[in-house]
């Protein structure tokens, strides 16, 4: 049966009243069908009417009639309506509620349920965070009857600020920070337990608060938000224009609301600062780039530099560097800066090429030259006519073929094989190699004429592991790039990725950190790639060793290496290292590297110098 559930203030359980009337009455005066002591209702306050479809509740001149937090002169009611008459609280009941029967409270579980998880899905399609707050407060607003809501959260330094504030009319709130109590919020961040007031004014506990007093506060509800034991914020909700607004039905429906909320709050926010994180590195991206190059760490700008100098001119350039650090990059780079880039750039990796087939590679060749050369074909020098010649790998060019690159580059002609005629060529050349040269030339395995008419102007490469934060944004740049080409949807790099990014030694280079992003992109199931996803696990990255340990090393490294530079002799390199020649023996000795022979050698061999 349709009926009323009527709790005035001060009384202990409600009272139910059945609508059996067509109009039925409800106020303080005795002529009403439905009397209720409650000084802040008007003598005959509201009609209820049923016009045989369905029920509604009308205000009686200007009485208050607040209904499911809103205010309102007039409402078709529906079953579960929460009213508000003077300070009355009234729940219509359009029919009987038993124990199988789901109540309000339920329902809104239910409701609160179905709405995470739509959050969740959200989140997971990589909507906006700011926006996904402010929806989540909106439905929590809804949820509570409320007049406004308000997210707050611990920023770094466990200090609150307001980072969502929602009225009603699902509008945002400009001066948050000053429409909730300093004290109530403080409250709850203190004991971390929900709490509820009903007229904050009258309250013992928050009465004498200036916060409750300037912003004239009546009903208040506030709950902390927790993630896996951590305190995040808070959510709280209010309205300043009716008291007694909220029961402890709310508060309970709140709270398992925020208890399944923080842990989406948290991803959230953590998921809109990797964007913000992500967002400032693509800037720095842009910022650091040079032309097709990424980086500004030291090294590279010197590297900068020197191209800036050198791709003006017309002299030969040797690019040196570990393989996979980008010295074909450098070539482009030089080629592009140059008064070639009209001309093309050609390029020749001379390892990659059998031996008996690199001279008709680079010089080309005329038919009937040797089996299977059906026809004349110009080689890489012909083709480079008027722009750039990148010998890649020049350190793997056999000795019989260095005389004639040597007379190639000094006389600017080449001669195809099996032919007897110079043709003329214009070109510049860019070397390169992971190899040392000065080594080879010592050994008998590559020319020094040829190094030094290579080696007008070097270019030295720093190896990945020593670029610092330039790692992070090459990475960035091949994220990017393959998640375009890939078509896989936005991805970001957590802080551990980036960590651990940092830490790995990098042994192939930029080539080696392009294939484990590729991989990464292809295979990574989530929009956040961690470590797992970039094949980096903790015990493939290289240990922190103790700053004592750490010193320890370089110094044993650097010790070694003024050694080195001094043929061996220790007392010389005491001398350079400003210690006394008793430490470097003692360091010698603990490495298991010194006799009493030695000494006397050494001895010998300074007094000789």
């Amino acid at each position: 049966m349709p009926s009323l559930l009527l709790q005035p203030p001060g009384a202990s359980a409600p009272r139910t009243v059945n609508l059996t009337r067509r109009i039925t009455s409800i106020g303080s005066g005795a002529d009403n069908d439905v009397v209720v002591r409650d000084a802040a209702m008007e003598e005959t306050h509201a009609m209820v009417q049923f016009d045989g479809r369905a029920f509604s509740i009308q205000a009686v001149q200007q009485a208050r009639l607040i209904v499911n937090g809103r205010k309102r002169a007039r409402h078709e009611l529906d079953h579960g309506d929460e009213l508000l008459l003077g300070d009355t609280l009234v729940h219509f009941r359009l029919y009987d509620v038993s124990a199988t029967q789901e109540n309000a409270s339920t329902a809104d579980l239910v409701h609160a349920y179905r709405e995470i998880v739509g959050f969740s899905d959200r989140l997971m399609q990589s909507e906006n965070a700011q926006s996904l707050l402010e929806a989540l407060l909106d439905a929590v607003v809804d949820l509570t009857r409320a007049e406004k809501g308000f997210l707050v959260l611990l920023d770094e330094e466990g200090q609150p600020s307001v980072r969502v504030g929602r009225n009603v009319d699902r509008e945002n709130i400009a001066d948050a920070v000053r429409q909730l109590s300093d004290s109530i919020v403080s409250t709850v961040l203190r004991t971390r337990e929900p709490l509820i007031v009903s007229d904050a004014l009258k309250d013992d506990a928050f009465a004498q608060s200036l916060s409750v007093v300037n912003l004239r506060l009546c009903s208040v509800m506030c709950v902390p938000l927790q993630a896996r034991g951590e305190l995040l914020g808070l959510i709280y909700v209010g309205n300043n224009n009716v008291v007694n607004l909220f029961t402890t039905t709310h508060l309970e429906t709140l709270r398992v609301f925020s208890a399944q909320a923080a842990l989406l709050i948290r991803n959230a926010v953590l998921l809109d600062e990797l964007r913000l994180d992500n967002a400032e590195l693509r800037e720095a991206l842009e910022a650091m780039r040079f032309g097709s190059l990424i980086g500004a760490c030291d090294a590279m700008r010197q590297v900068y530099r020197r191209v800036e100098r050198v791709a003006g001119t017309d002299v030969n350039v040797l690019v040196l560097g570990e393989t996979g650090t980008g010295k074909e990059l450098i070539a482009r780079e030089l080629h592009r800066r140059s008064n070639r880039s009209d001309g093309p750039f050609v390029t020749i990796n001379c390892g990659a090429i059998p031996e008996n087939l690199l001279e008709s590679e680079l010089f080309g060749h005329v038919k009937g030259a040797f089996t299977g050369a059906t026809a004349s074909k110009p080689g890489r020098f012909q083709a480079a006519d008027g722009g750039t010649l990148f010998l890649d790998e020049i350190g793997e060019m056999p000795l019989n073929l260095q005389v004639k690159i040597l007379r190639a580059i000094q006389e600017r002609v080449v001669t195809r094989v099996g032919d007897n005629r110079p043709e003329t060529v214009d070109i510049r050349v860019i070397a390169a190699t992971h190899r040392e040269l000065e080594t080879m030339i010592a050994e008998g395995t590559f020319r020094e004429d040829l190094y030094y008419r290579l080696n007008v102007v070097s270019l030295s490469l720093p190896p990945l592991r020593e670029r610092g934060d330039d790692i992070v944004l090459i990475a960035q740049y091949f994220l990017d790039r393959f998640v375009k080409e890939y078509g896989t949807g936005r991805r970001s790099f957590n802080r551990k990725a980036l960590v651990a990014l940092r830490r790995h030694p990098w042994p192939g280079n930029i080539r080696q950190l392009e294939n484990h992003i590729r991989k990464a992109v292809i295979l990574g199931e989530r929009p956040t790639l961690g470590p797992e996803e970039l094949d980096l696990r903790e015990d493939q990255l290289p240990s922190i060793l103790p700053l004592a340990e750490a010193r320890e090393n370089w110094q044993r490294d650097y010790i070694l290496e003024v050694l080195a530079l001094n043929e061996g002799n220790r007392t010389r390199t005491a001398r350079d290292l400003g210690v006394d020649p008793r430490t470097i023996f003692r360091f010698l000795e603990k490495e298991g590297d010194r006799t009493d022979e030695d000494d006397e050698d050494d001895d010998e061999n300074e007094d000789n110098a």
